[in-house]
């Protein structure tokens, strides 16, 4: 990352990131599970990690900087904009955080800084 390029957080996570959550989660669990999973969220503290530990905890790849929702990302981030931390989910039956809302934003914070701490709530 460039000295010019900070990466600037908001307090907390955007307001349309929950439904976004819920809609996501609601493929992986079913409907009430899910809504449950938002609620407490919702009212989740903030944490902090690395990006770096977050993806090695999701197990997912990381996408590359063609894809064109990490490109927003990538410029919000460099215009020094905030950016939304990120929302995840303790999968503990299968031993990996789901990142329910954020993975766009993951991967393009990681292009700058894999050792960047991303504020994020996790349940």
């Amino acid at each position: 990352m460039s000295a010019e390029s900070k990466i600037t957080w908001l307090r907390k996570p955007e307001e349309h990131g929950y439904p976004a959550t819920q809609s996501y989660l609601s493929l992986i669990y079913d409907e009430k599970t899910a809504a449950g999973l938002v609620k407490k969220l919702r009212q989740a503290k903030m944490s902090q990690f690395k990006a770096k530990d977050i993806f090695r905890a999701s197990g997912l790849s990381l996408l590359g900087i063609s894809n064109s929702h990490v490109k927003a990302d990538q410029k919000k981030i460099s215009s020094g904009r905030e950016v939304s931390p990120l929302l995840l989910v303790r999968d503990a039956a299968n031993g990996k955080v789901v990142i329910a809302d954020g993975y766009h934003r993951l991967c393009a914070v990681y292009s700058f800084d894999e050792d960047a701490v991303i504020p994020c709530q996790v349940v």
